[in-house]
């Protein structure tokens, strides 16, 4: 992706495509590379500092349809105190990653991807400060249109920031490990500081914040590379109590839940979940990534755990159906299952509830682009 291409992003947060095969991705010299790369695009002027502290409203839009959030800084407290909730479970060895990168370049150079509950006074300011020409204006990747403005005057800044200390909570979407780095590097610092006021730059994390009827998340589908010893027939006849299976004579994408599409020796189904086998104890075991795992993928295709068995695999929906027929008719797996997106009424209900959802439940489009925006933890 960034071969040929100096400037790429990739440069900074994957510093490790600019050393050799034999340098592990996590020596501390990947680190030092990437801050590196870092200061010589500051120093070079590609990127710029503003002089005075400032929010951001960043729009995306994808085939037509736009989001528009607010870029600041968050407490990593509030992460802490739950405050800011959660969803997902996150890796140590990803975090770990991201700590030591932190660190040594002195900068968190991706943002993460928060959602708040509908706020009219909030998104009537951000469409205000949105409405005029924007500061920076460019179509990147998959004919995503990126647009910046900025907003420095203090009255704005101060009004939205005390409308957003009205806000109970702000819900994590995407980017758990990023927000637990920050939590970690907080604890490491604040240890090793004597003066510490709670204002050093290590309290915070760079986010994006979007109201919730702002995201558009997309279906997690999976692939399996065998039956587990079943014919295809079999399967059917034993999900039977939990699922009433019809042939489609076209691709299965579910829109609703309860419904879930299984492609498997060319041939799709369309599952409709009975009741009796949807039993649930929160709204995490009742969505349908759930659902699946717990009547078809672990009593029927032996899938204990979806986070380390190599047999199932995962498909973001972005890449369509088209794409588990594909998979399925190559003969890498053995059978695909198309799932309905999450809502984000169903993520804010299982981070309410302090519950997690199951692994690659939630796949977000637009992405956030990298670049854009990058907090120094460090001063220059």
């Amino acid at each position: 992706m960034a071969q040929g291409n100096p400037l790429s992003f990739l440069h900074i947060n994957k510093p490790e495509i600019d050393l050799g095969p034999s340098v592990s991705h996590y020596s501390p010299e990947v680190y030092q590379k990437g801050r590196d790369n870092l200061h010589e695009m500051i120093e070079a002027g590609y990127l710029c500092q503003d002089n005075t502290p400032c929010f951001y409203i960043y729009r995306l839009t994808m085939e037509g349809r736009a989001q528009t959030g607010l870029v600041c800084l968050t407490a990593v407290e509030d992460y802490d105190t739950g405050v800011i909730r959660r969803h997902e479970h996150t890796r140590p060895d990803k975090v770990k990653d991201r700590c030591e990168h932190i660190l040594a370049v002195g900068a968190q150079v991706g943002p993460v991807l928060s959602t708040f509950r509908t706020h009219a006074e909030i998104e009537k300011m951000l469409a205000h400060a949105s409405s005029g020409k924007p500061e920076y204006d460019f179509v990147g990747e998959h004919s995503v249109h990126h647009q910046l403005w900025v907003i420095s005057d203090s009255t704005s800044i101060d009004s939205l920031a005390e409308l957003f200390s009205k806000v109970d909570h702000l819900y994590i979407a995407d980017g758990h490990h990023r927000s637990q780095a920050a939590s970690e590097n907080r604890k490491l610092l604040k240890a090793g500081n004597v003066g510490h006021t709670g204002r050093e730059q290590y309290n915070f994390f760079l986010n994006v914040l979007f109201s919730e009827r702002e995201l558009h998340i997309m279906p997690y589908n999976r692939v399996v590379r065998d039956l587990h010893g079943l014919s295809s027939e079999t399967l059917l006849a034993k999900i039977s109590d939990a699922y009433a299976p019809s042939p489609s004579a076209s691709a299965v994408a579910p829109k609703s839940h309860g419904e879930i599409g299984l492609y498997t020796a060319g041939q799709w189904y369309r599952l409709a979940a009975k009741n009796n086998g949807h039993k649930t104890a929160g709204p995490a075991d009742a969505l349908d990534s759930a659902q699946l795992t717990s009547n078809i993928l672990t009593p029927q295709l032996g899938i204990e755990n979806l986070r380390t068995d190599k047999r199932i695999d995962f498909v973001g929906g972005i890449r369509g159906v088209e794409e588990l027929e594909r998979l399925v008719n190559s003969g890498e797996f053995a059978i695909a299952f198309s799932l309905p997106a999450v809502t984000v009424s169903e993520l804010l209900a299982v981070a309410d509830a302090g519950e997690i959802m199951p692994p690659k439940s939630t796949w977000f489009e637009p992405k956030l682009c990298d670049g854009l925006f990058v907090y120094m933890t460090k001063s220059l």
